[in-house]
């Protein structure tokens, strides 16, 4: 089982419905834990959250909690998705908007053949100021392959770029 106080953290946030990201993948709005399909979920979802701070840059990250299986998870977590540069859109509707590149490519879902549906956590940071995404990014521009992208672990990652707390949090489900 995942052992991640990050995650534990940001999952407890789901219970205050003012602090669940707002998240639209294909033509679904997503409450937490539907399931989405593997082929509605092939794009990088559009992700929106009220009341943030126009001046400020935010940071999303989605990962795979579940992987190889639910019941076997030892493969997880697997990062999904890593986009910096995320701003608010200036028509105040919450939707978040990076000119930048990721730092980790989206990757739909992609359980094994069998597994039970895995959960794709979202989570909305704010990016700390002077952030350099290209010391996290694959040089060249390359896409993230997927062995740094197994086992990622979260916890070190937010406390090396000193991430304050999560702001917002949702899922879906898919296999």
């Amino acid at each position: 089982m995942l052992d991640s106080e990050g995650i534990n953290v940001a999952l407890d946030l789901i219970k205050d419905r003012s602090k669940v990201l707002g998240l639209t993948v294909g033509s679904h709005k997503v409450e937490p834990g539907k399931y989405i399909s593997r082929n509605e979920a092939k794009a990088a979802p559009q992700v929106s959250f009220n009341s943030l701070s126009p001046d400020r840059t935010y940071l999303v990250i989605c990962i795979d909690l579940d992987a190889p299986f639910s019941s076997f998870s030892f493969m997880a977590p697997i990062l999904h998705w890593l986009q910096s540069g995320l701003k608010p859109s200036p028509d105040g509707s919450g939707c978040l908007q990076s000119s930048e590149p990721p730092i980790s490519n989206y990757r739909g879902p992609g359980p094994p053949p069998g597994a039970a549906p895995h959960r794709y956590v979202f989570l909305l940071y704010e990016q700390p100021d002077g952030f350099d995404a290209k010391k996290y990014a694959p040089a060249g521009g390359k896409d993230m392959g997927m062995g740094p992208r197994i086992r990622w672990n979260l916890d070190a990652w937010v406390k090396e770029v000193e991430l304050g707390p999560v702001l917002a949090v949702n899922y879906f489900t898919s296999n």
